[in-house]
Order: C-alpha cells, then sequence, then structure tokens
C-alpha cells in the first residue's frame, strides 16, 4: 500500500521561510507527476505547484517567484521551499502523487500539513 507522509509546516511571521516534504512509501514501482495543493478555511482546495517526473515545473500564478518545488526521485520525495510567505498563504498543504505500484497507477493524497502565516 501506498502512503504520502508530510511534514514541515508550522506557524511562521509574514515574509518568513517554511519548507515542507512529502514522502511516499510503498511498493511503488515509480512516481510520475507530482503536485502541492492547499486548502484555506472556507475556500476550495487549489494546486499550488507541480513537478513531473523530469522536473518540468508549473505554479499557481499566486506562489510564482516565492514557491520552489524540487523532487528527490531516490528518495521519492516532493519539496515544496516557500519564501517570503504571506498571511494569504496560511492553509492545509496537501502532497499529490500519481504512482505505480502493484495496485496499478493510481494518484494519492498526504494527509496535509497546517501552514499558519502570523505576526
Amino acid at each position: 500500500q501506498v502512503q504520502l507522509v508530510e511534514s514541515g509546516g508550522g506557524l511562521v511571521q509574514p515574509g518568513g521561510s517554511l519548507r515542507l516534504s512529502c514522502a511516499a512509501s510503498g511498493s511503488i514501482f515509480s512516481i510520475n507527476t507530482m503536485d502541492w495543493y492547499r486548502q484555506a478555511p472556507g475556500k476550495q482546495r487549489e494546486l499550488v505547484a507541480t513537478i513531473t517526473s523530469g522536473g518540468t515545473t508549473n505554479y499557481a500564478d499566486s506562489v510564482k517567484g516565492r514557491f520552489t518545488i524540487s523532487r528527490d526521485n531516490a528518495k521519492n520525495t516532493v519539496y515544496l521551499q516557500m519564501n517570503s510567505l504571506k498571511p494569504e498563504d496560511t492553509a492545509v498543504y496537501y502532497c499529490n502523487a500519481d504512482v505505480d505500484s502493484y495496485a496499478g497507477i493510481r494518484r494519492y493524497w498526504g494527509q496535509g500539513t497546517q501552514v499558519t502565516v502570523s505576526s
């Protein structure tokens, strides 16, 4: 069974930085696209950043220039470096991955990690 586990969330002041990690484990053959989503209270979940297995990245306009997504394929881990954080970045952040395993090709979600930007 495949599991995604996020870490790295917390409370940070505006202008600060955090680095989120998401590690996939289980009987994994390969991982294709890996994404970070976020959901703020009362809002829909939104796509923040995407990275393909080849390293191509895409970002939501709201985080371009401030967030950087990266991955370590050997560790089945995706990262989100978040700089110049703003109060509007406050949300639960979820990782999502397109995983090929014994269960076939499926998308999996992590449990989420809270990021709070406040003074």
